[in-house]
C-alpha cells in the first residue's frame, strides 16, 4: 500500500503538480479477480482539498467514480463536463484520457471511491500531456 502511495506522489512531483492542493489517495482493498484471469480490482478513496485537481492522466483500467462528500467536476476527452454530488457516478474507460478532474468547491473538500478493473500491477496513474 505505501508503495502505491508512494507512486502517485512521484507522479504528481514528475508532472509538477505538488502543492498544496494535491489530492490525498488511499489504497483501500485490491483483489485478483479469479473469475477473469489477468484482472484485478483496485479500490482506492481520494480527497480533494478545497480547489484541489488532478493532472490529465489515465488509467488503462474501467475506473468507476462514486462521489462521497462535496461535489466534483469530472471530463474525459470527447466527453461533456460534469459536476457530480454525493451519490452520483461517474466512468473512464481504459482508453479514456482524464482531462478535467477537480474539486469543485474552492472552500469545502469534496471525497470518492474509485473502483478501477486492470491488469495487475499496472500503475493507478498514469499521465498524459
Amino acid at each position: 500500500m505505501k508503495k502505491k502511495r508512494l507512486t502517485l506522489v512521484l507522479l504528481f512531483i514528475m508532472t509538477g503538480t505538488v502543492s498544496a492542493q494535491e489530492p490525498k489517495v488511499t489504497e483501500l482493498m485490491t483483489k485478483k479477480l479469479s473469475e477473469i484471469p489477468g484482472k484485478e480490482v483496485l479500490m482506492i478513496s481520494v480527497e480533494y482539498p478545497p480547489g484541489g485537481s488532478d493532472p490529465i492522466h489515465r488509467h488503462n483500467a474501467s475506473a468507476f467514480v462514486y462521489v462521497l462528500e462535496g461535489s466534483i467536476v469530472m471530463q474525459v476527452k470527447g466527453g461533456k463536463q460534469v459536476t457530480l454530488r454525493l451519490g452520483e457516478t461517474f466512468y473512464e474507460g481504459p482508453e479514456d484520457v482524464h482531462v478535467v478532474g477537480r474539486n469543485a468547491s474552492k472552500t469545502k473538500p469534496a471525497k470518492f471511491v474509485v473502483l478501477l478493473i486492470k491488469d495487475p500491477g499496472t500503475p493507478v496513474l498514469v499521465p498524459v500531456k
